[in-house]
């Protein structure tokens, strides 16, 4: 099966042909992609180097001319190093792009801490307007691209992982999918968490919803689950342990509720190790997940 990053070159390249405002910027990462698409669209794709603020910057002026630019590399050097230009190139000056990441919070162990960020949409949650999808399928992160392109001038994050679940499900760039029910708890599982959560919730009487767009956050679709299903919660995102806690107790402001937040921990680790590991590590395969999750439902008896 190809990855979510094997998808985004081709399906931009189709955007880049099918309408004249989109543009890409990149940072030498990811160049090679779009190297037909640069000598049909030279004024386009731009390539700016290894000069991560210049790309967002860049990107800025390109949507202020009217352009829709699409910007990629990995995510440690699109959110993280030039933040600044995130914070005030797009969100003071109201300049729409769709950012688009690679590696994810630990995609490539080897190239070590600064090829991780798992801090990036807990970052980004200090900014306001963003949405953010985060894709746990090949398939959904094609649809949920063409919707972040299509979405006027808005600022768009896209998180790609080498993370995918088997099976891509139907997404709308829009609400959380509600995939099992049960009455004794509620458990959001988060892009390439999903795989691993069903099978940690396998016979516990839970309702599972699927959120790949996590900003804006459905709360009213949270809301419904815990009618049902009560309000002690459980969120497992594949970034860090409580990135959506907040949106989640925002959302459950009126009603008594729990929450745990699931993900990425913030002790760095100091071994290059292997992507499963890293996983195994931050307690996100599914035997830990299912210790921890029943840990905290307690009540959450087979179905």
């Amino acid at each position: 099966m190809d990855t979510m990053r094997d998808r985004f070159a081709p399906v931009v390249t189709r955007l880049l042909d099918e309408d004249p405002r989109v543009a890409v910027v990149l940072a030498e990462i990811g160049a090679d992609g779009f190297t037909e698409a640069a000598r049909r669209h030279p004024d386009r794709v731009v390539n700016v180097g290894i000069r991560e603020q210049l790309l967002v910057g860049a990107a800025a002026g390109l949507a202020l001319t009217g352009l829709r630019p699409v910007v990629h590399t990995f995510a440690s050097f699109l959110v993280e190093r030039p933040f600044e230009q995130v914070k005030l190139d797009l969100g003071h000056q109201d300049a729409g792009a769709v950012l688009v990441s690679a590696a994810a919070s630990f995609d490539w162990p080897a190239g070590g801490y600064t090829h991780m960020a798992p801090g990036d949409v807990a970052l980004l949650d200090t900014l306001d307007g963003w949405t953010v999808h985060v894709p746990g399928h090949p398939d959904e992160a094609e649809t949920l691209l063409r919707h972040a392109v299509a979405a006027g001038d808005d600022k768009v994050y896209v998180r790609l992982s080498l993370q995918s679940n088997r099976q891509g499900q139907p997404v709308d760039g829009e609400r959380f999918r509600t995939v099992r029910e049960g009455r004794s708890g509620v458990v959001v599982a988060v892009g390439p968490m999903l795989d691993a959560t069903l099978a940690a919730t396998e016979g516990l009487d839970v309702t599972v919803l699927y959120a790949t767009t996590v900003r804006p956050f459905d709360g009213a679709a949270l809301r419904r689950a815990t009618e049902a299903a009560g309000t002690d919660v459980v969120l497992v995102e594949p970034y860090l342990a409580g990135t959506s806690t907040a949106a989640a107790n925002d959302a459950l402001a009126e009603v008594g509720h729990r929450i745990l937040g699931l993900g990425v921990g913030r002790r760095e680790l100091r071994r290059y190790g292997q992507v499963e590991e890293h996983v195994a590590a931050h307690g996100l395969d599914a035997r830990s997940l299912r210790e921890r999750i029943t840990g905290f439902l307690g009540a959450a008896t087979p179905a």
